[in-house]
């Protein structure tokens, strides 16, 4: 995502990342990362569950409570246009600019 923020953002799209990490958490992965949009932080996964996202994981044989990867194309009226479940982070930008 950020490399393609340029061109995401000569589109017309605003680009920010939701986790329930800890504002702390989010300023580390970003300074590392350099990310160039804003991370806004989750922490009680409120939004995580109302879009839907918020769900059990396995991982090396143990079950647990996670985000499922999403991306979500929300237009300038606040609705809903796309969204991608599962989604790689390769696969990210591609599907959101087909959709643009």
């Amino acid at each position: 995502m950020r490399d393609a923020l340029p061109d995401l953002q000569a589109n017309g799209v605003a680009v920010m990342g939701i986790s329930p990490d800890t504002p702390r958490q989010q300023k580390k992965f970003d300074d590392k990362y350099d990310l160039g949009f804003p991370l806004l932080s989750d922490e009680d996964h409120t939004i995580a569950e109302a879009f839907g996202v918020w769900g059990e994981k396995k991982m090396y044989g143990k079950t647990f409570m996670g985000i499922v990867r999403s991306a979500f194309l929300i237009d300038e009226d606040g609705q809903l246009s796309a969204c991608w479940y599962k989604i790689s982070p390769k696969d990210t930008v591609p599907k959101l600019m087909a959709a643009l």
